[in-house]
């Protein structure tokens, strides 16, 4: 940002919170987030502060068309979003503003947050999940499938499964390999990927876990809630499907499993600014944390929560990428370009 901008901001946000000082008793929340566990997440915030909270719900596509069209007049004060990819294309369309705050830069680590540039970041990761590999226990070994690089091995011919290339879970894994591999090499891969598929990409991550299961496949991606879900669930079917699963963390001997983020944002056009940033300095809080974990099966993005969820114990601790969020957000972009050349769909 630079100075005009950051005068022009400056003055902004001084003119704005004049104008809303009377409104800073609610906010209006776009999110993303369609979990039932966040209505009480959602409902102690209001007790502990007083602020009320009006939400819009819909998909990240759909809030992010929203704010296209509404532009300046738009009632947005916080948005919610599930990826990392996402995170990164809304704050280059400039619908975010940035935040400078003690408590987030203590709280949130810099690999899960948008870069300062001295204004204070952009967005910031509350929480997160790691892109996972499920294999089916009678025809995959472990040692055939316990990194990235393997799903494109030609001793995995026609047993992987996985949803469309181009939905941003999988776009920000390809973007977390094109920072490992480069672009020739990535290329390649998705390739190596494409001619060991079992079938067209289709579904959800669920849906790619019950298809390994089923013998459909042998091998998938899937992130790590959709696997915590399933063990937890109290459906028979559901607790099947787990027995004839295993999960792995890949690459736990070279860089680390990727995991992406759900994050939030100030909107660029807040007018309860004051509500916003307090409502993003609370779902850094433990107990907003807690909800991400216990409630929904997320890791907590602060290092120092507790988690008390039996599924993600017997998951287990885990090696991680390093590689920052934003960074991998960013290559999603490109990495968009070789699916074609790859033939992913």
């Amino acid at each position: 940002m630079n100075f005009f901008a950051r005068t022009a901001f400056a003055v902004a946000a001084t003119v704005a919170s004049g104008l809303a000082g009377a409104q800073q008793s609610e906010l209006n929340l776009y999110s993303a987030r369609h979990y039932q566990t966040d209505e009480a997440l959602y409902d102690n915030f209001t007790k502990a502060t007083g602020i009320k909270i009006n939400r819009v719900d819909a998909d990240d596509a759909g809030i992010l068309a929203r704010l296209r069209s509404e532009g300046a007049a738009s009632p947005a004060d916080v948005i919610l979003l599930v990826d990392a990819a996402r995170l990164v294309r809304a704050d280059a369309e400039g619908l975010f503003q940035p935040v400078k705050s003690k408590l987030l830069e203590q709280r949130i680590p810099a690999s899960l947050r948008d870069k300062d540039d001295g204004d204070g970041s952009d967005w910031f990761g509350f929480s997160t999940r790691a892109r996972v590999i499920v294999i089916n226990k009678a025809n995959v070994k472990r040692e055939d499938a316990d990194t990235y690089e393997e799903l494109a091995d030609p001793k995995n011919k026609g047993k992987v499964c996985t949803r469309s290339g181009s939905h941003p879970y999988n776009l920000s894994l390809f973007g977390s390999i094109y920072e490992h591999l480069g672009a020739e090499k990535t290329e390649a891969w998705l390739k190596g990927v494409v001619a060991n598929m079992a079938r067209d990409p289709k579904g959800g991550d669920t849906d790619q876990i019950k298809a390994v299961a089923s013998g459909e496949c042998g091998i998938a991606l899937s992130n790590s809630y959709y696997v915590a879900r399933l063990m937890r669930s109290t459906n028979p079917a559901d607790r099947e499907t787990m027995e004839k699963v295993s999960v792995i963390f890949p690459n736990q001997q070279s860089w680390g499993t990727h995991v992406n983020i759900a994050g939030g944002a100030v909107a660029k056009n807040a007018k309860n600014r004051e509500a916003a940033v307090k409502f993003l300095e609370y779902l850094a809080s433990d107990a907003a944390q807690g909800y991400f974990a216990n409630g929904n099966n997320e890791y907590p993005a602060v290092s120092t929560v507790k988690v008390a969820n039996p599924a993600l114990d017997t998951l287990g601790p885990f090696k991680s990428e390093l590689v920052p969020v934003a960074l991998v957000g960013a290559n999603s972009m490109r990495v968009q370009q070789l699916l074609d050349k790859a033939g992913y769909k």
